[in-house]
């Protein structure tokens, strides 16, 4: 792609200079086209600037090529595995409107040449690229004649159609085709740094099974998700995900429900319980009876209200577009003022200094390399526009489970209630627990290697499961589980350790009971773990004084208020469900602020569609990476910061790019007003100022 925008700035630069040259040569020709007294002198400056900047752009390439840094921009790169991973497609195939933009990139190539041709040997060719320059373009008149007519405004494409008729007017057709040329580019890389991701259908159910294992006449029959009906049993055991919304009928299970509700403690299930679809079994078998299926469940209903909210960044201007549209009628009124005076080719020439689409195509390439930055650091941005919204954030709310939290859990502490120490106990735990790979087995074996506690061998043949676990241990049954597995088992429950329970349940702790020969002998407490990054990251934010920090949770107020406080937030929701959790972000909006959101779960996908800047993790729920805006892809805070302080580096890319096109610009409209230059010479300009803004388009590269 690069090779292509070498290739036609070397040509539309030698064919200027050659043309500049034979009027600077030929006095007749000099004065019937530009009246231009521009010295050869001068000429050789612009020749040799232009050589210059064109070698130094072309080492840059070059050695960018060799250290394999233009990766993005030549289409097989990191970002683009990075999207594919996310969005759980194969290739991406192109949109309508990518094909006709390729379409019309290849006609108005076909058109230039044809054109350069016809100024090279044959003149008359030139009427041949007419028919190609008038398709290439007719998006430009179309926009021109909505933004007078509809709108009411003058826009860049008001200006760029005045001057394609002023071209062909006087003859040149050339400059017309190059800047049919540079509108389709400018399309194109458009294109790239807009994510479309707004305009596809989020799919609830990507990652969801397939198949349920149906149960008829007491077989088990796996079964398309799409044949099961209401009434239909369906079976769901240990580490499955539930596919459908309905009523436990035979079975018991301790559920994970977070992604859904975003509590971070297990729930436990048994006849009667109502279960729902995208929900996960930890530990049990169940037999559930369908109520809902398909796209009547609670999930398909999270994700209707999603698709049906409206996007509110799908239709923000990049900054660069805001940009020159607000240069466009100061431009208009400077070319109405230069008519009377200067004629037609003279308003042309002071429209050709305008703010146009090579702002857009060096810009666009600055943005292309920024992502490029981001992907090298592990962040995903799907959409360039969210760098220039960064700047602006003031607020930034994070979900909890899941978000602040890790789906792991920790031992907060092991309680005692009879002869057997907290290693004793420890080791009977685990050592029923080291063959299950749910979380709370997993960090209650993870503690025991911590304190290198010996296991007794156990005889794994003889074990059931449903709120827990009956293991033969030294030929003595050891039972691992809840409060309910106790009771069901006959083990009574001392009041110390049903007070440790009560306790435990309302900080959103989940507690653990082992008993011995159906006497219970202890309990392990688990806490959901803090992501190890968190309290620093919400540090460096109240240090750098970005605005307020909040957290939203599903999960209950005695937890979410613990964590607000060992991380030291100020502001926190409980207990909110999904639509309130977007409420909660329209109603900060509503007051003002600018907000980033940060979530993972389902839950938290409206949220997340709704707040200007929204970020998720690798691993999280596909509703909200296929949501959100920013994905970080080594699933963890600790970029959180670089994002923004990268977002800054970004803005100041922009304002270079631009400062150099608008110094061009400025030099254009001087010379237009005081050294006669026509659109020859303005052109040329147009060329130099380009080739100047594409090295700090591409400075980001240096730092791969």
């Amino acid at each position: 792609m690069i090779g292509v925008v070498e290739l036609i700035i070397a040509g539309a630069s030698a064919y200027s200079g050659a043309v500049a040259c034979s009027y600077l040569d030929n006095p007749e020709k000099k004065k019937k086209s530009d009246n231009s007294r521009l010295k050869l002198r001068h000429y050789k400056k612009f020749k040799d600037y232009v050589a210059q900047k064109s070698k130094s752009f072309r080492k840059l390439i070059s050695n960018s090529r060799k250290k394999g840094k233009l990766d993005l921009l030549l289409g097989d790169n990191l970002r683009q595995e990075q999207l594919k991973e996310i969005s759980g497609n194969g290739e991406k195939t192109m949109t309508e409107s990518e094909k006709r933009i390729e379409k019309r990139l290849k006609v108005s190539l076909a058109s230039m040449g044809i054109s350069a041709l016809g100024n090279m040997i044959y003149f008359p060719l030139n009427l041949l690229s007419i028919p190609g320059l008038l398709y290439v373009t007719s998006p430009i008149f179309k926009n021109a004649y909505q933004a007078i007519f509809t709108e009411r405004k003058v826009r860049i494409h008001t200006l760029t159609s005045f001057m394609l008729v002023s071209c062909i007017f006087e003859q040149y057709f050339f400059i017309a085709n190059l800047t049919g040329f540079f509108f389709v580019y400018s399309r194109k890389m458009l294109s790239k740094i807009k994510d479309d991701s707004e305009k596809q259908i989020i799919d609830v159910f990507r990652q969801q099974p397939r198949f349920a294992w149906l149960m008829i006449n007491d077989i088990l029959v796996k079964t398309p998700i799409e044949r099961i009906r209401i009434d239909d049993v369906v079976v769901v055991g240990s580490g499955e995900c539930i596919p459908v919304d309905g009523v436990i009928v035979d079975g018991i299970a301790s559920v994970d429900q977070q992604i859904l509700t975003g509590e971070s403690q297990p729930a436990e299930k048994e006849t009667g319980s109502t279960v729902f679809a995208s929900t996960t079994v930890l530990t049990g078998r169940i037999c559930i009876k369908v109520q809902k299926a398909g796209n009547d469940t609670t999930v398909a209903q999270i994700g209707e209200i999603l698709n049906k909210t409206v996007h509110l960044k799908a239709d923000i201007q990049t900054k660069a577009e805001d940009f020159i549209d607000k240069a466009a009628l100061p431009t208009l009124a400077a070319s109405a003022i230069a008519l009377p005076f200067l004629g037609i080719v003279g308003a042309a020439s002071v429209l050709n200094n305008r703010l146009g689409y090579r702002v857009l195509i060096v810009t666009s390439i600055g943005t292309l390399n920024h992502l490029q930055l981001f992907s090298k650091n592990g962040i995903l941005i799907k959409d360039g526009r969210v760098l220039d919204l960064l700047g602006k954030v003031d607020t930034i709310v994070f979900d909890k489970t899941g978000t602040l939290t890790l789906s792991k859990f920790s031992v907060a502490g092991i309680h005692r209630c009879s002869h057997y120490d907290a290693d004793e106990i420890l080791a009977y735990a685990a050592a029923s627990e080291q063959r299950h790979s749910h979380p709370i087995a997993a960090a209650i074996v993870e503690e025991a290697d911590k304190r290198q506690v010996e296991l007794p061998p156990s005889d794994q043949t003889e074990y059931s499961i449903g709120y827990g676990i009956k293991v033969l241990i030294d030929k003595e049954y050891v039972y691992v589980g809840s409060d309910r597995f106790m009771e069901r088992e006959g083990i009574s429950i001392p009041s110390s350790i049903a007070e440790i329970i009560g306790r435990s349940h309302s900080e959103g702790n989940s507690v653990v009971l082992i008993a011995r020969s159906e006497s219970l002998i202890g309990a392990i407490e688990l806490s959901p773990m803090i992501r190890p990054e968190a309290a620093s990251v919400i540090q460096q934010i109240k240090k750098r004084n970005m605005g307020k920090i909040y957290i939203i949770s599903g999960d209950h107020e005695v937890p979410t208020k613990k964590l607000a406080e060992k991380l030291g937030i100020d502001h926190y929701f409980a207990e909110i469900l999904p639509h309130q959790k977007a409420e909660i972000i329209e109603n900060l909006q509503k007051s003002g602020k600018t907000v980033c959101f940060i979530g993972d779960g389902i839950n938290d996908a409206i949220a997340l569609k709704k707040a200007e800047v929204s970020i998720s993790l690798r691993g999280a729920s596909t509703v909200a990476t296929d949501t959100a805006q920013i994905i970080l892809m080594n699933e963890n805070l600790d970029h959180l910061l670089y994002i923004f302080d990268q977002a800054e580096a970004h803005d100041k890319t922009l304002r270079n790019c631009l400062a150099a096109i608008i110094a061009a610009s400025a030099i254009g409209l001087a010379g237009v007003a005081f050294w006669d230059f026509g659109l020859v010479t303005t052109t040329i300009l147009r060329v130099v100022s380009m080739s100047g803004s594409l090295g700090f388009a591409m400075l980001p590269l240096k730092k791969l």
